[in-house]
Parts: structure tokens; sequence; C-alpha cells
């Protein structure tokens, strides 16, 4: 069979080709939809509108999870996940100027949020607005120190007292995203917020759609989770894992590319965007199904990296590895530049070999594999 070459590594003609017309539609759509912790359905309809293409059914749990099944029925079911939610703001105060500050819903990085534009969703319609900030001809003597701290950003949206802003139907609760759009820098790197993690919901819908098109009939259930809540504490996997209650779980997440400046790969270790998939060492990761994952990538030349992790993963792996009386599950990374801002970085080649390394992956787990220690 013929082989093309993309980046260092070589794929078979037509077998793996993540990136189609029509995936890159979906993922420009998906990462450009709307989806912050507790409020991701504008994202997750979009989501199974895609996978629906190419499962045997979908279902939605009470608070948002989304979940696709192939070949549904089998006692022997394996789960590939992602998360859908996005980090954001709630609208915490209203001043009687009309300026509105907030707290955080998930990992927002406040540093960043001045001069940002934002969307603010209300009860029936979507107000815009910015972060504002003093302009630097003001910032002189201490106040030339000044730095955005989550006591001092405030948003901005042109109205005139409290009392405008409430006639906008703006109140304390409603949720605030940043308004950044995906978009691919060098035909290389696609970038934007919220790659962390729809860029994995992305993946693993590849993974149903090459299945489908390779006509590979697995010998078990295999159910694609895009769960929710995951910035806040792995809420959605804890819960797709009771539902499912799967006997071997595949996690998708980001990690860190540290060959940016300011990093400290001592600390944070040493992966970098373009050179594959990073695979975790940690207690919630199971050696065997680790092993088999490692195998699979050494056996198709798929490149990846290595990582550690001390205690949990802070990923969906650990919600599911310790529910259920224990799930063998693993983790597969891809290396994300500037996580938790608005100009998240992921090299194309990296999303092609997370994708590849899971569907591979798939295909070499057997009917009732058995992942027992000894």
């Amino acid at each position: 069979m013929q082989t093309r070459k993309l980046g260092q590594h070589h794929y078979r003609n037509n077998f793996m080709q993540v990136f189609t017309k029509d995936s890159e539609k979906f993922l420009f759509e998906y990462l450009n939809s709307s989806s912050p912790t507790g409020f991701e359905a504008e994202g997750q309809k979009k989501w199974v509108e895609y996978v629906n293409q190419y499962t045997d059914e979908w279902h939605l749990d009470n608070y948002g999870s989304a979940y696709a099944v192939i070949n549904p029925g089998k006692k022997y079911k394996v789960v590939i996940e992602a998360h859908a939610d996005e980090i954001a703001w709630y609208v915490n105060y209203i001043s009687e100027k009309g300026f509105i500050s907030v707290i955080r819903n998930g990992g927002s990085d406040h540093i960043i949020a001045p001069s940002k534009k934002v969307k603010i969703f209300t009860k029936d319609k979507v107000v815009n607005g910015v972060f504002g900030w003093p302009a630097i001809h003001t910032r002189r003597g201490e106040k030339s120190k000044l730095s955005p701290t989550l006591d001092n950003i405030f948003i901005d949206v042109g109205a005139k007292d409290k009392d405008e802003v409430l006639e906008m139907g703006i109140r304390v609760g409603n949720v605030v995203t940043f308004e950044d759009e995906l978009h691919l820098i060098n035909d290389t790197y696609y970038t934007g917020r919220a790659l962390d993690n729809r860029m994995g919901g992305f993946c693993i819908a590849q993974v149903a759609r090459l299945l489908k098109e390779n006509k590979i009939e697995l010998p078990f259930s295999l159910y694609l989770v895009n769960a929710v809540q995951e910035e806040i504490g792995l809420r959605g996997a804890q819960m797709m894992a009771d539902t499912i209650k799967p006997d071997v779980a595949i996690i998708t997440d980001v990690c860190h590319d540290t060959s940016t400046p300011m990093i400290n790969k001592k600390i944070q270790g040493e992966t970098f965007a373009g050179k594959g998939p990073s695979l975790t060492n940690a207690p919630a990761v199971h050696t065997k199904l680790l092993q088999l994952i490692t195998d699979t990538a050494d056996d198709k030349e798929i490149p990846y990296q290595r990582a550690a992790s001390s205690r949990s993963t802070g990923t969906d792996t650990d919600a599911f590895a310790y529910s259920n009386g224990g799930v063998p599950s693993a983790l597969i990374s891809l290396p994300l530049r500037y996580m938790h801002t608005t100009v998240e970085m992921a090299h194309k080649d990296d999303i092609t070999n997370v994708s590849r390394l899971i569907y591979e992956t798939l295909l070499n787990i057997e009917e009732n594999h058995n992942f027992k220690y000894f």
C-alpha cells in the first residue's frame, strides 16, 4: 500500500486521514461554539450531530454529558473519552455605575482578561462586552505597577448604570466566555480558546468516523464519551463512569508543551508540540493498558512522548480509574501551548497521532481482554 509523508511520519494513504474537508468544517463549528462548564449544550449539540453519522446510537445524561455507542449490547464495554466544557466566568456583582465583577467558572486566567472581548449569556440572548483596563497613560507612580487581579478586573457592556445592565437581561450568575475563535497558524498549529479539551472531542469523533469508513467490526461495545464539568472536578466523568460501568477506559486530554519560554522542565517535564501524544505514568494509569498503548505505538511507528504524575493526573482518567471497583484506564494527552488562554495552540500532526493511536489501540483490544496484573 502506498504511503504519504506527513511531517516526519508515514501514514497509509487514505486510511488515517484525520483532516478532511468535512472533518475540518466540524472542527471549526465545534471549537467556535460556546460550552462553558455547566452550560455545554451548544457544543454538545454539534458534537452529537457529527458523531451520530458514525455510531449506532447516542444518549445524554441529566447534566449534559453525551455518549455515542458503536456495536451496542456487548457485555464487554470500552470507553474513549474527552471533556466538552471550557473555562469561563460568572457574573458576581454589578456596580451602581454598571461595571460587572466576575468570579471564575473553572480555571480562568485573570491575567489575560483585560482588553478581551466577551459574551454574556442571559436567559434570552447574548450580550457583548469587554474586560476594560485603565490606559497606560493613567498608570503612573504606584499605579504603574498595577496588574490584573480577580479583585480589579471588570466587564464593561456600555451601560450608563446598573439599571441599564439589568435592562439588558444581565443577572448575577450569568456565564461569560471570551469571544476568540479558532484559526490556523502557518498551516501547522490550530489556535484559539477551548482546545482544552474539545480538540479531544474532535479526535474521538474522528476515531468513530475511521472505524465506520474502514468497515471495522469491533468485538466489544465502544462508547464515545464527551463529558461535562471536567474543569471543576471531573464531575461529568464520574457520572458517566457510574452510568456505563466500562471494562476499559482510554481518556484523552491536553498537557503542556514545555518548549515555550518561562516553563521549568524540571517541574513540568519535557514535552514538545509536534513530537506526538504524551503518555502518562501515574497511579490511576493501568500499567498493562499503558503497555498495550506503547506497544501499539511502537508497532505502528506512531511517535509518542512520556510524562509522569506523582499522585493524580488531574484528568477524567482519575474519575474512570477509581470507579466501579477499579476500571483499567489510561491517558493519551495532546501537547498544548498556552493552556487556559485564548490562544491555545495544538500541532496538526499531534492531533492526527492522538486519533491514530486511539484507533490502532482499539484494534488490539480483544473481546473480554484481561488487564489483570498477574
